[in-house]
Order: structure tokens, then sequence, then C-alpha cells
């Protein structure tokens, strides 16, 4: 079978900006416990070192001028209290007072960054002044202390602190809309010359983008580092490559090379035929329209000598069926996930369902007779896989690591079913289920959200009370929530909803895979009430 020669090893890793932007909010702006995608290991002490949560924040972020007196100076300093909009040369505007800026790690959904100057001095003027006086990035006040590092990691020169590459990693962060070569060239190419885009779909949405220059990089790197692509999401975190030159085969939605259109009459036989993207992101049916934030016509970093279409609409996507394809259709977009590193015992079809329906609707699952502890599932359409392949590669589901991809299957087929160790079948089909989240007329009220400790449940029975979960997670061996709290409900309200705290992410996230869509039957009522669970934005109860 052709699905027994997948590749389950991960693929290779890694526009406007108005003020008004707001992302969706997730668990990593409560705290900065954990690295956000792209960062090294040895970062991890520089930014939990000076962090406070959020509660500290929001009460004026005064715990830093304590903590600069058990922190020594270093020439790296941390920035928090950042606003949702900020970009690197917002930063670098309201900071290169102090002195010269050698780099900026920004990271957006926690409203931090880090930012080395070239020397301890420098890094010194900056934090006392913090301290003294309000120093405002981009109209809001922003809180400073040390690293604990000595130099941010850069993936280019290690000996250069000044080093740079005219090739960009470019990570995109909570991508809930299609990111294409068309997409990024139009962010991009305003600002400077781009010569090449590679996108990678394997482990998340990354790319990389080759300018004619290291100076043109920077530019770009400046002002796109930290902005949103799409009002609320599709946030840029930008970084230098490794590679200097990227090498493109052919022209199409994953890759192109603007110094060689004749690559694209190549693949279709005929020239480039469909306009630049910069306007509202595609109606899938999963939400509503929010509008793209097109690079303003007085902006700083627009190449004034060049004409850029700033709006234009995306083709409607419907919802799939089996006559209809999607217009990125190419081997790189697929509607079907693999998932590997599946518990031999703990996971079938129903608790792979439970938490992918979260990021789209689940058509299909089928397990590999011929790769242990690997699974295919048929989504909606590759947006959703896209979502999942972001929240769920590597996250822990009883003790194993999933790892999360795009599949080269264009569809499952149910062939080769054999029993799973629970004794349930290997393959089930969804596609009539109710369960499916993004299909009603109440789909655009789902939240996109990364798994996190807090789960939020909801369609509950109402006389359901903290003891009775607390003997459904025993019954069923997963791990029990330390804190509970019921929303008050409308007195016409007919079941209960609520919150559950776990200790960990890991935990919350086995809960949710085995209870999710469990169905609690109560005296005196004919049909079961079926037990729903997501992510909670709050962080903790």
């Amino acid at each position: 079978m052709e699905e027994d020669r997948e590749d389950i090893s991960g693929g290779e890793g890694e526009g406007g900006y108005h003020r008004e932007a707001k992302r969706l909010r997730t668990e990593e702006e409560a705290g900065v416990e954990e690295l956000e995608d792209g960062e090294e290991e040895s970062e991890e002490a520089v930014v939990s070192s000076g962090t406070t949560d959020s509660r500290s924040r929001s009460t004026g972020g005064k715990s830093g001028v304590d903590d600069t007196h058990c922190i020594p100076p270093s020439p790296v300093v941390h920035v928090r209290g950042l606003c949702d909009a900020v970009v690197e040369a917002d930063l670098v505007e309201a900071l290169d007072k102090f002195g010269n800026i050698c780099y900026v790690m920004m990271m957006p959904f926690k409203r931090q960054a880090l930012v080395e100057f070239d020397s301890v001095e420098s890094a010194e003027r900056c934090v006392s002044s913090g301290n003294r006086d309000a120093v405002c990035i981009a109209e809001q006040q922003a809180f400073f202390n040390f690293s604990t590092s000595q130099r941010i990691t850069r993936p280019t020169n290690i000996d250069d602190p000044s080093s740079g590459n005219k090739v960009l990693l470019l990570s995109v962060q909570n991508p809930l809309y299609p990111v294409t070569t068309d997409v990024l060239y139009t962010v991009c190419n305003p600002i400077v010359n781009v010569l090449r885009i590679v996108i990678f779909k394997r482990n998340g949405i990354q790319a990389m983008v080759e300018f004619e220059s290291v100076e043109d990089a920077q530019k770009a790197k400046l002002a796109l580092n930290g902005a949103d692509i799409y009002a609320g999401c599709c946030t840029l975190k930008i970084e230098y490559a490794r590679p200097n030159r990227l090498n493109v085969v052919r022209n199409d939605n994953s890759s192109w090379d603007y110094t060689k259109p004749f690559l694209l009459q190549r693949e279709r036989g005929k020239g480039r035929h469909r306009q630049a993207i910069l306007g509202e992101h595609p109606s899938n049916g999963y939400g509503q329209h929010c509008p793209l934030l097109p690079l303003p016509g007085n902006s700083r970093y627009r190449r004034s000598s060049e004409e850029v279409h700033d709006m234009i609409t995306y083709p409607l996507l419907h919802h799939k069926t089996s006559s209809s394809s999607s217009y990125m259709d190419h081997p790189a977009s697929s509607s079907v996930a693999m998932v590997s590193g599946l518990h031999p015992a703990k996971m079938n079809c129903s608790h792979i369902f439970n938490i992918f329906c979260l990021y789209g609707n689940v058509e299909k699952v089928k397990f590999m007779k011929s790769v242990a502890g690997t699974a295919l599932v048929e989504m909606g359409d590759e947006y959703a896989v896209d979502r999942a392949v972001t929240h769920l590669n590597t996250i822990k589901v009883f003790g194993k690591k999933l790892n999360v991809c795009v599949s080269k299957q264009q569809a499952v087929i149910p062939s080769q079913v054999f029993e799973l160790t629970d004794g349930s079948s290997s393959y089930q089909d969804f596609n009539l289920t109710r369960n499916n989240r993004f299909s009603s007329s109440q789909s655009s009220r789902n939240i996109i959200q990364p798994p996190a400790a807090v789960l939020h449940f909801y369609n509950a029975p109402p006389t359901l009370t903290e003891h009775q979960l607390h003997k459904l997670c025993t019954e069923h061996n997963v791990p029990i929530f330390t804190k509970f709290k019921i929303f008050d409900a409308k007195p016409s309200s007919k079941t209960l909803s609520g919150l559950l705290e776990f200790d960990n992410k890991t935990e919350a996230v086995e809960a949710l895979t085995v209870l999710n869509h469990h169905q609690i039957r109560i005296p005196n009522s004919s049909n079961p009430f079926t037990l729903k669970l997501c992510f909670s934005t709050s962080s903790h109860l």
C-alpha cells in the first residue's frame, strides 16, 4: 500500500501592521514558562528569568524595578508589557537612543522581546531609564530588566554579533488562514525586492524568503518582525536563516523564484494568472470575515517608487466534496494529516477525533497496520490540517510525544481494517457525527486555542457536581483536575458549563483525549448529555 511508504519523520523547520490589530489570547500571554516556536533552548533561562505573569503586568509591572537588583547587568534587556501590534522597528526606534542595538528577538504572543545592545553600559542606561521614567513603545509604557544571558542566540555566524543573512526565516504563528507565496510576496515586496520564497508545512507553517542583500533583509525584518498578516492571527516571527541562498525548482503556492518566471511555464504552460493576495482572508465556513492588514500607503517602510495593490479578495472556498478540489492543488497541500508516536494501548480512532476536532472537522481516522502507533486523519480541508499541525505537533499524550505532519495522501481509504488493542476498529468514519464543531451555524464561536492546562467544559447536565467529575476522571484513569469553576447559567439554561484546571498541560490533554464527548446519563432523562471539552483562553483559575 502507498500509505505504508509514508515518510513519518518531521519536515524541515521554519503585512501590514495597524495598531488596531488584536491577537487571540493564548496560554503564552500569561507567562513564559515554555519557549515559543523557533526559540533556542539556551534562551529558556533568558526568557524566564526576568518575567512576571500576566497578573503582574496588569497591575503595572512594578515588580520589574525590584527584579533589577537580583540580576547582574547584561547587554541583553528583557522587555515586557508591549502592546499587541508592536514590531521590531518600534523597539529600535524607542530604544536606540540608549545605544547601538545588535539584535532583537520578538515574542509577540507573550507581549515581550529581548533586545541586545552592543555594550553593558547601553543596556544599563535603558533599564535605569525605564525604572526611573516611563519609556513608551508604540504609545504604551513598557518595562525593562536585565536578562541572565549575555547574548541572544542566533542561527547565523556565532562569532559575529552583528552578522546577518539575506535569507530570513519566517515562522507563522496562529495560522488560521492560508499563507502562500502570493501572500508572503505581497507582504514583503512593498518593503524591499523579494527574490525567492520557499514555504514548509510539515511542522507548522514556516517560510524562507531570500532578498537581494543583507541590508534588504534587515529592512524587512525590522518592519515585519512581530506583525500580523491578518488581523489577530498569522503572526510573523522572523530570524535570520542559515542558508544564504534558496533553491527553487518550480513556481507554485509553496515555492517561487521571482527571477525565473519560466519555471511556472514548465509546470502549467502559462504565466502567472492570479493577482497577488492582500485582501480579506478566505471564507471557509469557519467564522466571520476579518480584514487583512494591508501595508499603509503612508508607511515609512513602503517603497515610494513602486505601486502596490493594497486590497484584493481571495476566491471563496466551499466545503469539500468528492468532486471539488482546492485552489491550492499541489502535493504540498493535503486535507490528510499523519500522526505518529501514538500510545499503542490507549489511543484509538475516537480519542484521535477528540483532539483533532478542536481544529477543524474530522471526516475519517485510520490506523496504519504496517507502521505501529501511526494514523491518518482526514479533515475538512488543508487549513484544518495546518492548524492541527501547528498546535498538536510535539505535544505529549500518555507519555509519548506526537509527531503531526501533512500527509502525502489526498484521502483516507478504508483498507486493511484490523482490531486495535482495546478491541475497537482501526478505521472510523466521522462524516455524520454531530460532534464536529465547524459545520453548524455556531461554528463562528470556535476559538482556536493551543493545548493548555485549563479546560473549558460545556453541554454538561445541570446537576453535575465537582464530585461527579472527580469520579469520572478516576473511572477512566485520567489525571484529576485541581480546581473547578462553574459559570453562572441563565435561568432558562438546560446545561452547565465551567472550567477545569490541571497541574500541567499534559494532564489536561490526556483528560480531554479520553473524556471529550463522553455521554453522561441522568435520572428521568431520555437522552444522555454529551460532555464537550476544549482548551480554555484562561491561563489559571
